[in-house]
């Protein structure tokens, strides 16, 4: 895909799949511009993309990504390109036509499994959605018609791996008391503090979390390197969205040891911008965001070597404090893999519940392994 009018027409084809009364929320169309243009997503810096339209009758039906990350092959020593950004009209050829386009353009380049959608990245949205259509999606994180599902397996792609979003809401939660007595201890016991971030030294304070995030994550399925640059770039575009009573770091000394980053669920205001902020969108964005009343907790982790220490626990009453004096009383935790015993099980002894579930599918490419 070369011009602009076929880039526009990519961005824009969801509003011709989604209607009316469907839980689907708009992106920022001017967003989407920034994310897809290599001169301003810092991704590119180590990843390659291509995009594709599917028409039929002279109308499109369809788009995909094709996407290598050089970043995570070299870290995992794998050669897997990846799909994002799929949508598609109940059209199982058009699907079908779309998902091997993509196929051809990454074993082109000698990847040998196609893993997705991620758009572009796992950090991004990601997924198909199969549980939970009932419900509108939390920042970030994509709704789909049922059909979807039928055309990814239609097409031949497996499950990878699932993707879990627990719920939680202060006035419901039923901690087990262990959870605050490891919290109790972290200070007086590990030396460990919790402290807000600062958004005046927002870079410096995401720089800390990088370092937080590459070791917590390292051993996840899919896990894919976040670069200082990227996640620093990430935070500025979205600095006026940001609470600094929803960012926290767990410090030993100077040392940051766990982290956690918390947003706002700002599709609540998206879903009555219909992607645009002009004319009077903005107007709308500055009342809507007053009547934001859950959060996504899109990051919390600990560095292995504390993970014995009760971080968590902190980092978790620290979000149970919050809950209880803002307006946001809760919200949705994850994704976490469905291959993470440990946490899914923290999150059923809090009392959350699994709310939606995203599938991961793969491809073992046809020349390759």
């Amino acid at each position: 895909m070369r011009s602009r009018r076929e880039r526009n027409t990519f961005i824009e084809l969801p509003w011709r799949i989604y209607r009316i009364g469907d839980p689907w929320v708009a992106p920022l169309v001017f967003e989407r511009r920034r994310y897809l243009n290599p001169k301003r997503n810092p991704w590119f810096a180590h990843g390659e993309a291509e995009l594709f339209l599917a028409f039929r009758d002279g109308e499109p039906v369809g788009r995909i990504s094709a996407q290598i990350d050089r970043a995570f092959n070299d870290f995992h020593g794998e050669r897997w390109g990846w799909f994002g950004f799929f949508e598609c009209l109940e059209d199982p050829g058009a699907a079908a036509a779309l998902l091997d386009a993509a196929e051809g353009w990454v074993r082109e380049r000698g990847q040998e499994r196609m893993v997705g959608p991620a758009s572009f990245t796992m950090n991004d949205e990601a997924g198909i959605l199969i549980e939970g259509y009932d419900r509108p999606p939390i920042l970030q994180t994509p709704w789909h018609h049922p059909y979807y599902r039928t055309l990814m397996e239609g097409a031949g792609l497996a499950k990878a791996m699932d993707l879990f979003m627990w719920e939680q809401w202060f006035s419901e939660l039923e901690v087990v008391p262990i959870i605050y007595e490891l919290a109790d201890k972290l200070e007086p016991e590990h030396g460990i503090t919790l402290r807000k971030m600062r958004k005046r030294d927002l870079e410096d304070e995401i720089r800390r979390f990088v370092e937080v995030y590459n070791a917590a994550w390292s051993t996840n399925w899919a896990f894919i390197p976040i670069s200082e640059e990227e996640l620093v770039h990430a935070a500025r575009e979205n600095k006026p969205l940001l609470d600094e009573d929803w960012l926290w770091v767990a410090e030993k000394a100077e040392e940051a040891v766990g982290a956690a980053l918390t947003f706002p669920d700002f599709n609540q205001v998206l879903a009555r911008l219909d992607g645009r902020l002009l004319p009077f969108g903005w107007l709308k964005a500055l009342w809507y965001r007053r009547k934001i009343d859950r959060v996504r907790v899109g990051f919390l982790g600990v560095k292995p070597e504390y993970q014995h220490t009760g971080v968590a626990a902190g980092l978790y009453v620290a979000h149970f404090n919050e809950a209880s004096r803002k307006a946001q009383s809760g919200g949705e935790m994850g994704w976490i893999l469905e291959s993470n015993v440990a946490m899914n099980r923290g999150m059923e002894a809090m009392g959350a519940k699994v709310v939606r579930r995203y599938r991961m599918y793969e491809r073992y490419l046809r020349d390759g392994g």
